[in-house]
């Protein structure tokens, strides 16, 4: 059996991936309510209007770490039923795992405003990674089975 990295970054396969999790960003972006929401909405529009592919840029960089992150709770999952839900059901390991992954990218980074920035959404990231876990599991299923 292949592994979900494997599986996920073949070449023929990798480009589907990505647009398809870039588009469950947009999709989650869009659904935010509220004055988080909207700050989220705002600072996600104000980046796209310098970088309009921001999304599927960050998902292709971090798609082997994604990767890895996810497949404990893919070898757990017993391929019947929905991953998004599973997923969903582990949502506090399953969003720690995941925000391991971008802690260690900011962590990385050289450069002070991108770092500052994601110190400020840090806070919430966990509750809006949690959010996304449904969609985000059902395109990792589509893609790995």
């Amino acid at each position: 059996m292949s592994s979900l990295s494997e599986t996920l970054l073949a070449a023929d396969r990798r480009p589907n991936v990505v647009a398809d999790l870039a588009a469950v960003i947009d999709a989650e972006v869009k659904d935010k309510k509220g004055l988080s929401g909207g700050a989220i909405k705002a600072g996600y529009a104000a980046v796209r209007k310098f970088n309009p592919t921001v999304a599927s840029d960050a998902t292709n960089r971090m798609l082997p770490e994604v990767a890895t992150a996810l497949q404990p709770f893919w070898d757990d999952f017993d391929g019947a039923g929905d991953f998004g839900a599973y997923l969903a059901g582990r949502g506090d390991e399953a969003a720690d795992a995941l925000l391991a992954v971008t802690d260690a990218r900011a962590a990385k980074t050289d450069r002070e405003p991108l770092k500052r920035a994601y110190k400020g959404l840090r806070g919430k990231a966990k509750d809006n990674v949690k959010q996304a876990l449904p969609r985000l599991g059902k395109v990792i299923q589509q893609h790995a089975s």
